[in-house]
């Protein structure tokens, strides 16, 4: 297939560990909920560093430094959801560090949610690493990124 027959989305997540064997998790509420790392869409105009850092700070309040890309995840559908021709979604993943910004700067109904309102993300907390399996449903790409820190640290 030629690439002019499908519709490609650009998207832009992070990878931010606490140095304490946890890492930052959203929880996305779209049609089939689960965890996922922090990021989203790229507008287009906006490169992919500006993309993550603002993703991130909408989903979980905090301000980040974008730094390398660990790895990119693409995903494809026969249908997409804004049109009826193919989709290929293509996922670049960095890693990032939290430089200012406080979890959840936002309450709803008396729990702390996120900065972006009505949109696709209603939380995000710290999950430990060692107990990711415990927590389903979760996005492949938090297994990409499970991984990723495992081949980096060595453990």
């Amino acid at each position: 297939m030629d690439f002019t027959e499908w519709d490609t989305r650009l998207s832009a997540y992070a990878v931010i560990t606490d140095g304490h064997g946890h890492i930052l998790l959203t929880w996305f509420n779209g049609a089939a909920p689960l965890w996922t790392l922090p990021g989203g869409g790229v507008e287009f105009e906006e490169s992919l560093e500006a993309a993550v850092a603002r993703e991130v700070f909408e989903e979980t309040g905090f301000h980040v430094a974008v730094g390398r890309p660990l790895f990119s995840s693409t995903m494809t559908a026969d249908v997409g959801s804004r049109s009826p021709r193919p989709f290929k979604a293509v996922r670049i993943i960095f890693e990032a560090t939290i430089v200012g910004g406080e979890l959840g700067t936002t309450e709803i109904g008396g729990e702390l949610g996120t900065t972006e309102i009505g949109g696709t993300t209603d939380e995000a907390r710290w999950m430990p690493l060692t107990g990711l399996p415990d927590h389903e449903p979760r996005a492949g790409i938090v297994d990409q990124a499970y991984e990723s820190l495992r081949r980096t640290t060595g453990s």
